[in-house]
């Protein structure tokens, strides 16, 4: 099957910007995304900022809308979005916690991950093919099964990576999670091969992911330029002033990237 993208609903988000949803058909499956766009057009195509969503969302819920309005609108980049393994419109129906993390331990962690990393950079090539987005200068926001997800496509990218804001996620996990989605070792080595600066979000006090995990997949960051911050709070707890963090770190080391 030749990777092609259908266009699905298209509308006007705040401050004009344009929101498309797509899915984009490859042999492995369909791949459901989001594009958003600045409002005006510019004579090249934007950086994009590929957001990945947490474990209890999919690529519109408003917690990865809300950034990639902003983006779009304000900060003159394009922002993307594709649902992660069993969310979304990749299944039927929302699937519980138990639900989806069981289906990704029986098919295989490595797999999940290797595949995602693979939807991603199709999407970004698809994109790219059609003059929508600049692929040689791309950033990465995740939390959570965001993180989980974005170190091996951070690692995959190379020096297309400009930045990544990762966190809420480290190389121990509570009792909570599957057991069969651990992988500390596959993390750490992929964590190692990301070179970009890199700003790391830790929540002192996450039931989810111990504290000491998540300061050693920090550590284990390759990039020479990396930045920890951290917050009181449980694991779903997130200030206003975080997100206006990762959004400047991502707008400083992405919009001042000379682009083709």
């Amino acid at each position: 099957m030749d990777e092609a993208i259908e266009w699905t609903d298209r509308r006007i988000v705040d401050g004009g910007a344009v929101e498309q949803g797509f899915r984009l058909a490859r042999e492995a499956g369909v791949v459901p995304g989001v594009l958003w766009l600045p409002p005006s057009p510019i004579a090249s195509p934007a950086p994009p900022v590929l957001l990945g969503h947490g474990g209890s969302g999919h690529k519109r819920s408003e917690r990865t809308a809300s950034p990639a309005r902003w983006f779009a609108s304000h900060a003159g980049l394009a922002a993307l979005a594709v649902d992660g393994p069993y969310h979304g419109e990749r299944v039927p129906s929302p699937l519980s916690a138990a639900e989806y993390q069981g289906r990704i331990a029986d098919e295989g962690i490595d797999v999940v991950l290797d595949r995602m990393a693979d939807d991603w950079q199709a999407a970004v090539g698809a994109l790219g093919a059609l003059g929508m987005v600049d692929t040689d200068h791309l950033a990465y926001l995740g939390m959570s099964m965001g993180t989980r997800f974005g170190i091996p496509l951070a690692a995959a990218l190379g020096d297309r990576l400009r930045c990544a804001v990762l966190g809420k996620f480290g190389l121990r996990q509570g009792p909570a999670l599957h057991q069969g989605l651990e992988t500390p070792e596959r993390m750490a080595t992929d964590a190692r091969q990301i070179t970009a600066p890199a700003l790391f979000h830790v929540q002192w006090h996450d039931e989810i992911f111990p504290r000491d995990g998540q300061l050693a997949l920090f550590d284990a960051l390759g990039s020479p330029d990396k930045q920890l911050i951290g917050y009181t709070g449980p694991h779903a707890e997130t200030k206003p002033a975080a997100i206006t963090l990762w959004r400047d770190f991502v707008f400083r080391h992405l919009a001042a990237a000379p682009h083709r």
